[in-house]
């Protein structure tokens, strides 16, 4: 049996989830342009909920698309 996936975000040590950087937004979302839920990511809850709304923010802005068709 696997080992539990460890939070990639509390690995590196990151305090906070800039919604400008795009390429680290992307390893987030599914080609379809959905949010990839914690279970898949690995994610713990804080840097979940700083990935979500970093997102949600660079979609309002027009940086992400909403969906991908």
């Amino acid at each position: 049996m696997a080992g539990r996936k460890r939070c990639r975000l509390c690995i590196g040590k990151v305090t906070a989830v800039d919604y400008k950087d795009v390429s680290m937004l992307k390893n987030f979302t599914s080609e379809r342009g959905k949010i990839i839920t914690r279970r898949a990511s690995g994610n713990c809850a804080r840097h979940q909920k700083l990935v979500t709304r970093a997102v949600k923010r660079a979609r309002t802005v027009a940086l992400l698309p909403f969906s991908k068709q």
